[in-house]
């Protein structure tokens, strides 16, 4: 289910270089704080609920069930939220703001490297490498227990970029048609 949601995500967000702060993709998706500060009274709370209803619903859905069945940091904060404020469906909305933020800097590339490896990444990771096979380990040059111990040092490293603001996007060449047949017979073999 989560790879539908990233897919979902990525594919309807698009070039992600639209929105250059977070705010704008949270307030793309609907998920801005709602208030209204027009004549003598003033109101506030809520969320705005103006802009893609399917990415709101997509990240609303990975809220509650982040909420409901992790225990990850986000899902701590929202458990303390809840039980200051008492309003589940206001802690929903804020819970999926934090990813909505959170999908900006991971499609910028602007995310930390891990502090830790926990055992549910260590699972991940083994799995994806019985995925590569004893073929395709052999392929690569590596060893089982190297090819672990160099995923694990370059989810620990991370990534360093450089972001360029003036920077223009360009596309990427256009490949022949039988060529990616090629590299997609060659990818299926790993």
């Amino acid at each position: 289910m989560r790879d539908l949601v990233a897919f979902a995500l990525g594919a309807i967000i698009g070039d992600i270089h639209r929105f250059a702060k977070p705010t704008q993709l949270v307030k793309y998706i609907g998920l801005n704080p709602a208030f209204d500060d027009s004549g003598e009274g003033q109101w506030s709370g809520g969320i705005g609920g103006h802009g893609r209803k399917d990415l709101r619903c997509l990240l609303i859905e990975a809220a509650q069930a982040i909420l409901r069945c992790s225990q990850t940091p986000l899902a701590k904060w929202g458990k303390k939220l809840l039980a200051r404020k008492g309003a589940i469906n206001l802690v929903v909305a804020a819970m999926a703001r934090k990813l909505a933020v959170a999908v900006w800097y991971l499609l910028m590339g602007r995310w930390t490297p891990l502090e830790e490896i926990d055992a549910r990444q260590t699972i991940k990771v083994g799995k994806m490498i019985s995925q590569v096979g004893p073929v395709g380990l052999q392929k690569l040059g590596k060893r089982r227990q190297d090819f672990r111990q160099e995923i694990f040092q370059s989810l620990q490293a991370g990534r360093v970029y450089v972001l360029d603001p003036d920077k223009k996007w360009t596309a990427p060449p256009s490949t022949p048609v039988g060529l990616l047949a090629s590299q997609s017979t060659t990818a299926a073999a790993l």
